[in-house]
């Protein structure tokens, strides 16, 4: 397999482990994962919703959901890993080269134990830990080796696309939690979040009156934020009658919206497998962190900027508290850097 820049062998003996990262009793199965998960965690996540963790979360979409019930695909197999010289050139998949060159080191030391869809999986689990409000994500292990690349472009609609395979309007809303903690990958914002909230449901469903920077990329709508970027899925789901009402209910609601995630991306995680053939191996990821903050509008907004779709559905927001301050503008930060992924 080749990654976009040379890997710098990670040749240092695995961690001593002085205890499990939990109580749970774990099935001895699984004992081989306690050293490689505090790896992950202290060395390629540096214990923090850092971008490594959000690029690890973004990995488990663009890998599992290759997968179709007329044109094939492997479903959470790793295949974006092993075929990613081919799966990298898809329109869909741009920026995923850099996520690969901050997990490819660690699943290269790791491919001898665990195959390209467990690693995948199991750091996609473990990035949440450390990000504030999230769920404990369940991962199961034994999935075979990818055999093929997935097939690229396979639908246009991110509702047909999720509803071939299996997932409802509802699921695919708990989705787009994952979007509460991305940045974008190659922007000159500083605008990568590290706490997993709500907010999200509440920014997009604001009235959009900018563009915080260049116009016309393809993808993206005006935002209510100064260097926030909207994107233009998120802005339609948020309005569309099949998802507004769930989208809505996120919107100040911080354990419906964890409680809903969790079970979707393990969903997720089962495409293409065989799970009579996987073992339950949840017990490895460790409870995440608490979220102690609510949801609250941005400063210079409230709910008479939110853009509801009364006439489509009969929910309302709860309305949360107003930060203080002057509207908010988040700063551009050095434009050389990579700020994130989405």
């Amino acid at each position: 397999m080749v990654f976009k820049k040379t890997l710098l062998a990670l040749v240092f003996a695995l961690p001593v482990v002085l205890g499990l990262p939990s109580k749970r009793a774990l099935n001895p199965k699984c004992d081989f994962l306690v050293p490689i998960t505090k790896d992950l965690l202290d060395n390629l996540f540096e214990n923090e919703c850092s971008d490594a963790a959000h690029r690890a979360l973004r990995l488990i979409f663009h890998d599992t959901i290759g997968i179709s019930p007329t044109v094939g695909g492997g479903g959470a197999d790793g295949s974006i890993l092993t075929f990613n010289e081919t799966e990298l050139t898809f329109p869909a998949n741009d920026g995923i080269d850099d996520v690969l060159d901050t997990v490819g080191p660690f699943f290269q030391k790791y491919s001898h134990v665990l195959s390209p869809g467990d690693f995948v999986q199991l750091a996609g689990a473990l990035s949440l830990v450390n990000c504030p409000g999230a769920p404990r994500v369940k991962f199961s292990l034994g999935r075979a080796q990818p055999k093929a690349a997935s097939p690229p472009n396979l639908c246009d609609s991110i509702l047909s696309r999720f509803g071939s395979v299996g997932f409802s309007p509802e699921e695919v809303i708990a989705l787009l939690s994952s979007h509460s903690i991305a940045g974008l990958i190659r922007t000159p914002f500083d605008s990568t979040p590290s706490v997993f909230d709500t907010n999200i449901f509440i920014d997009v469903l604001l009235k959009g009156t900018l563009f915080p920077g260049t116009t016309g990329n393809q993808g993206e709508v005006m935002s209510a934020i100064n260097g926030t970027i909207r994107l233009q899925s998120d802005s339609e789901l948020a309005r569309d009658p099949r998802t507004a009402c769930t989208w809505q209910s996120f919107a100040n609601n911080q354990p419906l919206m964890a409680a809903k995630f969790g079970p979707a991306v393990f969903k997720l995680s089962l495409l293409g497998q065989n799970v009579n053939k996987l073992t339950d191996c949840s017990d490895i990821i460790p409870e995440p962190k608490t979220l102690k903050d609510q949801a609250s509008f941005p400063p210079g907004t409230s709910l008479r900027d939110i853009e509801q779709s009364v006439s489509l559905c009969y929910c309302s927001i709860p309305e949360p508290p107003c930060q203080p301050g002057p509207p908010l503008d988040v700063p551009l930060c050095n434009p050389q850097a990579d700020g994130g992924d989405s």
